[in-house]
């Protein structure tokens, strides 16, 4: 049946059961998703970033992810990007031509001053953007790290990535949509790459965002339910030893689990490389 001789639930109804293949799918690549993070946390233990590269929905979902870094690892805002096709206007407004351009992803790529200590992840559903390409053979030929993520088997981008990642999920039910299922694998794998990654450099302590940035009034009772989570204290001493840690969540916990004074507990988390449970 075609979709426009459906009621709207067995539209829902087919998406539905279209997206379930999705979490199958991936679960089949997570041998070279492991890969992908094996390098970068390589790349951020040598003081490299990590940049996303893509056009239209793969590029607004690699800006998506390398944004929320900032707030949920405390990052700051070079050590994860993400380039689009097109620049910033092409998040909200179509740029035409831009997804076609080698050179483009190239210049974006050498504005930003990328190094051999950096990964470059092309991201590209239908496995043949010319930009994604461009930028991946540009950070080969710099010395970074290359590695991509396409929606089809055999795609024309892993050959230019040193590790690939391919999600097979099959045609869209809205044909060529790949904001759909594509869209969806893509945002799941790079979940999976970005907290995959933090945690494995530090930004995690139990199951628990401990490097979180207090900016929001929201973002400071969270910090304080990270700290009791973590230290099984009370909220008015979580309260109280946020702000005596500066309203660093990490050094808080330190300063509560091991009761020494900031200064001393900062000295321990350096010591442990930035990781909660070496200090402690």
């Amino acid at each position: 049946m075609s979709l426009d001789d459906m009621s709207v639930m067995e539209v829902l109804q087919t998406m539905n059961e279209e997206d379930k293949n999705v979490p199958i799918a991936i679960e089949k690549a997570l041998p070279q998703v492991k890969k992908v993070v094996e390098q970068i946390i390589q790349s951020f233990n040598n003081k490299g970033r990590l940049f996303y590269i893509g056009a239209g929905t793969s590029g607004r979902l690699g800006v998506l992810d390398a944004a929320e870094c900032v707030p949920t690892f405390g990052t700051e805002p070079e050590m994860v990007q993400g380039l689009i096709a097109g620049g910033m206007e092409a998040m909200t407004v179509a740029v035409e031509g831009a997804e076609d351009s080698q050179e483009l992803a190239r210049k974006d790529l050498a504005q930003a001053s990328l190094t051999k200590n950096d990964i470059v992840v092309g991201i590209a559903a239908s496995g043949r953007t010319p930009y994604v390409i461009g930028g991946l053979d540009y950070a080969k030929k710099i010395g970074a790290t290359t590695a991509s993520i396409a929606c089809n088997e055999n795609a024309q981008i892993s050959q230019h990535a040193e590790f690939p990642i391919e999600v097979e999920v099959g045609p869209e039910v809205l044909t060529g949509s790949t904001r759909l299922k594509s869209g969806t694998a893509q945002k799941l794998v790079l979940n999976m790459l970005s907290t995959a990654s933090m945690i494995g450099i530090g930004k995690v302590y139990k199951n628990l965002m401990v490097d979180v940035r207090a900016t929001n009034d929201k973002l400071v009772e969270r910090s304080k339910r990270i700290i009791m989570q973590a230290t099984d204290c009370s909220y008015e001493q979580a309260d109280k030893v946020f702000y005596q840690a500066d309203q660093n969540v990490k050094i808080a916990i330190v300063m509560i689990l091991t009761g020494v004074e900031k200064n001393e507990a900062n000295d321990k988390l350096v010591q442990g490389n930035g990781f909660v449970r070496n200090t402690l």
